[in-house]
């Protein structure tokens, strides 16, 4: 019976292979994971600078309508750039912006009057650049695993992630609130030039030779190819739905405030669905054994859903971070059965365009999201928005599935794509032997 529970249980952890098995892959997860972690001190420091300089709340709203347009417009173009270049080079390049744009801002939060046009213009340059390399780093992952270490790869990945989503904010906060701004700044510029430099030891990933330069055709036809594969549509649309319709963060001041009378707790409440997705990663083994991801898919965030409409019914603030941390674990089941699809059936060479397309659905849905999530607490309550968008996503999430049969029905041992993907990389860890 003991030795049926520990084999049970060794099922339920992350996988380590690729880990084990990949130079490349273990460069790209520690470098993402000290430059997310740096990335995380100015999250925090950027905007308390902003709003300690200006005083106004609509101050530090408007950083994100500044990055709106970078994202857009660099986003699809940088997917367009990864199917171009070497990889490794845009990784290094990007980097290298970044570092320089974050040393701008640490000596502009070192003057005796620092200068808020220079953190507008900063947080513009900085979208742009991340914008351009995330397609890159997404394209990336496919190369240095094996096709069937890509699930594992995918949770280790996010796993290093959301540590640095738990430990940034915080670490930030305390540093800011303690040494001052210029600190977190500075700690975030070491963050970004040691990840920079690690990217220096991956080896090229040049693209096919009939690769073709960036333009309006080449990005149309990723767009196009997004649109005829109703499998990779439905993960789009169903993050997207879901998002719009249950993104409750932006009420989590009113929520603990005004609603559950535990403005002390609001931090707890940001964290909980962190806390959720990192103990879904620790057990997500399970999904190594699930071949039908675009079910999966659709019925993750369901569950996402539901936990957030219960979370808005809580007589009290525990009962909603028990509900949030759900939420959290069944967002990260979606996103990662989302990441398996695209990684172990988009070709190639449209890898960088259909990362970018990813990057955009993947933050416009919680943009729009926290629109209407505020618009409706104003019309009506702060229990009714999330109440009422947790019944909405549950209900969208449904209907997307239902529309969309072949994401539905998706199996990953019978797919066309999958399987194309599956036996050319086969053919080519042949040829390499």
């Amino acid at each position: 019976m003991a030795a049926s529970f520990r084999t049970r249980l060794a099922r339920l952890r992350v996988d380590l292979t690729p880990w084990r098995g990949s130079r490349d892959f273990r460069i790209l997860v520690v470098s993402g994971s000290i430059f997310f972690l740096g990335s995380m001190f100015g999250y925090v420091a950027l905007p308390y600078q902003l709003y300690s300089l200006t005083h106004s709340n609509f101050a530090v709203g408007a950083m994100g309508l500044v990055n709106i347009l970078p994202l857009v417009v660099f986003g699809l173009y940088g997917g367009a750039l990864a199917d171009h270049v070497d990889r490794r080079k845009m990784l290094i390049f990007t980097g290298i912006a970044q570092v320089a744009v974050c040393a701008v801002l640490l000596s502009n939060a070192l003057l005796s009057n620092p200068q808020v046009w220079i953190i507008y213009v900063c947080g513009a340059l900085n979208a742009i650049a991340a914008s351009l390399q995330r397609p890159s780093r997404d394209a990336l992952f496919p190369r240095v695993v094996k096709h069937s270490e890509l699930p594992a790869a995918v949770a280790l990945n996010a796993l290093t992630m959301q540590a640095g989503q738990l430990a940034g904010p915080a670490l930030g906060g305390v540093l800011v609130g303690t040494a001052g701004i210029s600190w977190a700044f500075g700690i975030e510029l070491t963050g970004l030039t040691i990840a920079t430099l690690l990217y220096v030891r991956l080896k090229p990933y040049k693209v096919g030779a009939h690769s073709q330069p960036p333009s309006l055709r080449v990005i149309g036809e990723g767009i196009k190819y997004a649109a005829r594969r109703k499998d990779l549509l439905g993960t789009y649309v169903v993050d997207m739905v879901g998002m719009f319709m249950a993104m409750p963060i932006v009420l989590f001041p009113a929520f603990a405030t005004e609603v559950l009378k535990e403005p002390k707790l609001l931090g707890v409440l940001y964290s909980a669905e962190a806390v959720g997705a990192m103990i879904a990663t620790l057990t997500i083994g399970w999904t190594s054994r699930v071949h039908h991801h675009g079910r999966a898919v659709v019925m993750a965030a369901a569950c996402w859903g539901a936990a957030i409409g219960i979370a808005g019914l809580a007589p009290n603030i525990w009962f909603a971070i028990v509900f949030l941390a759900f939420a959290g674990a069944a967002d990260m089941v979606s996103g990662m059965f989302r990441s398996v699809i695209w990684n172990q059936t988009i070709p190639d060479e449209m890898r960088g365009r259909l990362a970018g397309i990813e990057m955009l659905s993947y933050m416009l849905g919680p943009l729009g999201g926290q629109a209407r999530s505020g618009l409706v607490a104003d019309l009506t309550s702060v229990r009714t928005s999330i109440v009422s968008g947790g019944i909405l996503c549950v209900a969208g999430v449904a209907a997307t599935g239902a529309a969309l049969r072949d994401f539905w029905r998706y199996d990953a041992r019978t797919d066309e794509h999958a399987v194309r993907e599956r036996d050319l990389r086969a053919e080519a860890e042949a040829g390499e032997a």
